[in-house]
């Protein structure tokens, strides 16, 4: 009999945004794989376990803080953090469609709650001389899309520069960090999001779907990513199979991207 060519049997692992879209297939994944899980957003859906559930506003020092005592409290430390959480809501229009509010929300989304548990948990992993860390960013990094996402795709410039930045320092020590950027997720989030630009652009869904694969340039596979491919990808690099495998961004765009 072949073994398991994956396992995660073991493993202590925070999953952050793992309510929904693909933080909702990472932690069930996971799961299924053998790992410890704990999770967090601002609600805990209607049948997933409280045993493994946070309730926490990570846009807030205080939610982060509130997901660093869980972890220690109810894992005993972290071997694994997956920072799944991002998103934007800002308004399209432009550069000029941005003040001070939006911003802050994009930053405080998309940036800030990595940047928070890390601190507070990768000295635990330090310790222990070990550990994985994987931050989701995101392929609009490289390709904003200028008339909605604009504050999101630099605050995910912003979190790959960060995490390199890590990788560098802590990879030396025990500690991978890499980095996962999905394209076009098939995500109830991206739906909404196409609904928003449909209805700015007095079209329908489909037209507004459209306007996300124009920007994009197309996807050369013809369909977007589904959150499973996605917790796919992340439970791999995440598992010992990936074990020399840090400080660099895997792309997930069905290729969106044209160039490497």
């Amino acid at each position: 009999m072949m073994p398991d060519f994956l396992t995660l049997a073991g493993q202590r692992a925070l999953i952050t945004g793992g309510t929904q879209g693909s933080g909702a297939a990472t932690v069930a994944l996971f799961r299924e794989l053998g790992a410890d899980v704990l999770t967090t957003a601002r609600s805990r859906p209607e049948g997933m376990p409280p045993e493994i559930f946070v309730k926490s506003d990570l846009t807030t020092l205080e939610g982060c803080e509130t997901v660093a005592r869980s972890v220690k409290d109810r894992l005993g430390g972290v071997d694994i953090i997956v920072h799944m959480i991002g998103g934007s809501s800002a308004p399209g229009g432009g550069f000029a469609a941005l003040g001070e509010a939006q911003w802050q929300a994009e930053l405080n989304l998309n940036l800030m709650p990595a940047v928070r548990l890390d601190r507070a948990l990768i000295p635990g992993m330090l310790a222990q001389r070990s550990g994985v860390v994987i931050h989701v960013t995101s392929i609009q990094r490289q390709m904003p899309l200028p008339a909605s996402t604009t504050g999101y795709a630099a605050a995910k410039a912003a979190l790959s520069v960060y995490s390199k930045s890590l990788s560098k320092e802590v990879s030396p020590k025990g500690i991978r960090v890499v980095r996962v950027a999905p394209g076009w997720i098939g995500t109830d989030a991206s739906i909404r999001l196409a609904e928003r630009l449909a209805q700015e652009a007095g079209t329908d869904l489909e037209g507004g779907k459209q306007i996300i694969m124009e920007a994009l340039g197309g996807i050369p596979i013809g369909r977007p990513s589904t959150p499973e491919e996605i917790a796919n990808l992340v439970a791999f690099l995440a598992s010992p199979r990936a074990g020399t495998i840090t400080g660099t961004e895997v792309v997930v765009d069905g290729g969106s991207v044209p160039t490497a």
